[in-house]
């Protein structure tokens, strides 16, 4: 186990929650969910008939000891729950009836309803269903319109205002967001890193000029998502549009920022213009920086899911549901 996963188990077990977990016929899934109970940091609230997840973790040694379920093929378990939503929630009986015999719609069910913390999917599902079925069930964070990822990037050498740690989003999620989006994507950043990391999110606008070093219709997009993001949200601190090296490096900064700045030079979460440029990005200091990326987190939505990678192994998937946990006892 990684220092930086031992961190986030440690202190998701400080607060553990209840996760559902829709992909209940996956042997990763279901021995993840068994490390969630080892590690003490949650309960597993596994979607799907009990008797085919139990006999499929015997047939792969997996203990189930601590496991929860939510029987969605079960005639009775479906009217119960979908009686208590529409007195709890609203919606009409027929809609979540409908819904329910899905394992991915039901868990966000399950979710919107507080029945679970949070949800953890991805391994077997696309990113795409997971996030349209948030989106559906769980709806947006408030001030914000596009979903996201956030990576957390461990860059040896690195010595910024977090040691070698850097938050940057999106690299997975948004193709190109507008002023909107883009600032939604930074308030939801700053969320993250605040809850998740205990840091004071510092967040940078990247883009190729510095405080209008360029002109470009591109360049206006970012100009105003740092409006958007001051006005509706003046307690987080975002600046820009900075190139890379103004919003790490401070004597760049000192060169190249000619206004006072709580941002520049100092920046612990960096948010790119586009996807492009963040999954370029992300991979460029993997690649030639050897850092380690943990995430992505999926965030932007008004409760905690997130969307595995489908190669990650068992302990790449443990960090990603001690990092979801983590953000449920901050939601809350």
């Amino acid at each position: 186990m990684s220092d930086f996963i031992k961190r986030m188990t440690d202190k998701a077990r400080l607060n553990p929650k209840r996760v559902a977990f829709p992909e209940s016929e996956s042997v990763p899934i279901l021995q993840c969910a068994a490390r969630v109970v080892e590690e003490k940091i949650g309960t597993p609230v596994l979607v799907g008939n009990p008797e085919t997840t139990q006999a499929l973790a015997k047939e792969n040694g997996v203990s189930t000891e601590g496991f929860e379920y939510f029987d969605n093929t079960s005639e009775e378990a479906k009217a119960a729950f979908a009686a208590e939503y529409v007195a709890n929630v609203g919606s009409k009986e027929k809609i979540v009836l409908k819904k329910l015999p899905n394992n991915i719609k039901a868990a966000m069910l399950l979710l919107k309803a507080g029945k679970v913390d949070c949800v953890a999917a991805g391994k077997e599902c696309s990113t795409g269903d997971v996030i349209i079925e948030t989106m559906s069930a769980v709806g947006m964070q408030e001030g914000v319109t596009a979903a996201s990822s956030l990576g957390i990037a461990e860059i040896p050498g690195f010595e910024g205002p977090e040691g070698e740690m850097l938050a940057i989003a999106d690299c997975a999620i948004t193709a190109w967001p507008d002023a909107e989006g883009l600032a939604g994507i930074a308030i939801a950043s700053a969320e993250t890193v605040k809850g998740l990391l205990d840091w004071e999110p510092r967040v940078a606008m990247l883009a190729f000029s510095t405080t209008g070093s360029a002109e470009h219709e591109t360049i206006d997009v970012v100009r105003e998502a740092v409006k958007i993001v001051n006005e509706k949200r003046p307690d987080i601190k975002c600046d820009g549009e900075f190139q890379l090296d103004s919003a790490i490096i401070p004597a760049v900064a000192e060169h190249k920022v000619k206004r006072p700045s709580e941002v520049a030079g100092k920046a612990n979460v960096l948010i790119f213009p586009n996807l492009h440029a963040g999954n370029i990005g992300v991979k460029l200091i993997q690649i030639f920086g050897h850092a380690n990326a943990y995430g992505p987190v999926l965030q932007g939505f008004a409760a905690p899911v997130c969307d595995f990678s489908r190669s990650a192994p068992v302990e790449e998937m443990l960090g990603n549901v001690a990092m979801l946990i983590i953000r449920a006892g901050a939601a809350k």
